[in-house]
């Protein structure tokens, strides 16, 4: 009812074509919605993710067969990092606007629905940042994105099991080798009785080589964690 009254007074506008938003309670009208570049539920990497057009089932890819092969177990992106949602994550992660995390949720459970089986989930983790980190941007855009999509299909999430270690530099920018180098060793697990044993869900923004899922995954498992799976919003057409 507050939403509803809010919406009478202040109608909500299209994040992307500015328009008034047509579908209730949410920031991107039906026309740009139609206009989002979704990841297909078809033709991906059973570990990772990756997307292949014109394959049909899952696949092993390249990276997720080498020496490299991620921490993770699975791994799946509700878009591409382009266009009109890149720009949309950009102004969530970068600008604060924190409006979009429904919309953004829709994008998850979407995607967290068709590749995994939700109710083996046991624990949703946000993936987290750096104190530095932290104190630039004033909030954490990934443990919103966890706590909405725990509540949404019933489990736990938990802030701060998952914690950053030392003060690594930011992945953006850096190339697929010092990616990994960069990420290596920057997790820890706080009370790994909540971890041990269980199905671990991680979640992030946005997966380029997924150098740091794979760290975060790694920490988990030393902890006792018996699978991790993540779920990223984005995928970057880098990766």
């Amino acid at each position: 009812m507050i939403g509803d009254l809010l919406d009478l007074v202040w109608p909500r506008r299209c994040a992307v074509c500015g328009r008034p938003a047509d579908r209730p309670g949410r920031h991107l009208c039906s026309e740009c919605l139609n206009r989002i570049p979704f990841n297909p539920a078809k033709g991906l990497c059973s570990v990772c993710g990756r997307a292949v057009e014109g394959l049909e089932g899952e696949y092993l890819c390249d990276d997720c067969t080498g020496p490299d092969r991620p921490s993770f177990d699975r791994a799946v992106s509700a878009v591409r990092y382009e266009d009109a949602a890149r720009e949309m994550i950009h102004g969530y992660k970068y600008a604060g606007q924190l409006w979009l995390r429904g919309d953004f949720a829709d994008w998850l459970e979407g995607a967290v629905s068709a590749r995994f089986d939700a109710s083996a989930v046991d624990i949703v983790l946000p993936m987290p940042l750096t104190a530095l980190h932290r104190l630039d941007r004033g909030y954490n855009q990934s443990g919103y994105l966890a706590r909405e999509l725990a509540r949404r299909i019933g489990r736990a999430e938990r802030g701060g099991i998952l914690v950053r270690k030392g003060h690594p530099r930011r992945q953006a920018g850096l190339c697929e080798e010092d990616r990994r180098e960069n990420a290596k060793g920057t997790f820890a697990v706080r009370h790994a009785e909540f971890v041990r044993g269980r199905t671990v869900l991680v979640v992030d923004d946005i997966m380029t080589t997924g150098a740091t899922l794979s760290e975060a995954a790694k920490a988990l498992k030393e902890s006792g964690a018996s699978r991790v799976w993540c779920a990223t919003l984005a995928r970057s057409i880098r990766a």
